[in-house]
């Protein structure tokens, strides 16, 4: 079964600036799409960022130009670089492992960023 565990998330002034992390545990990392989601209480999940096998990325016209996401496939990881984060960025973000028509989460990790 598909695992995956989300670690740097935290409390950061705005302006400031996170690396998440997402390791997975199934060998099927490396021919998935990678995602980073994010919700608030009350709201729909909404996706931020996605990373194709190949690496191809699309993001949220919401923190275009402020996270980067990137992978290591040797080492079954994602990453979200997040730069210039502002208070509206505060929610829980989860990484998924994307397959074969079939989705996998994470547990996620909250981001708090303070005004």
């Amino acid at each position: 079964q598909v695992q995956l565990e989300e670690s740097g998330g935290g409390l950061v002034q705005a302006g400031g600036s996170l690396r998440l992390s997402c390791a997975a545990s199934d060998s099927i990392f490396s021919v998935s799409i990678m995602g980073w989601y994010r919700q608030v209480p009350g709201k729909k999940r909404e996706v931020v960022a996605e990373i194709t096998a190949e690496g191809g990325t699309t993001y949220a016209d919401s923190v275009k130009g402020r996270f980067t996401i990137s992978r290591d496939n040797a080492k079954s990881m994602v990453y979200l670089q997040m730069n210039s984060l502002k208070p509206e960025d505060t929610a829980v973000y989860s990484c998924s492992l994307n397959i074969w028509g079939s989705k996998y989460w994470g547990q996620g990790t909250q981001v708090t960023v303070s005004s």
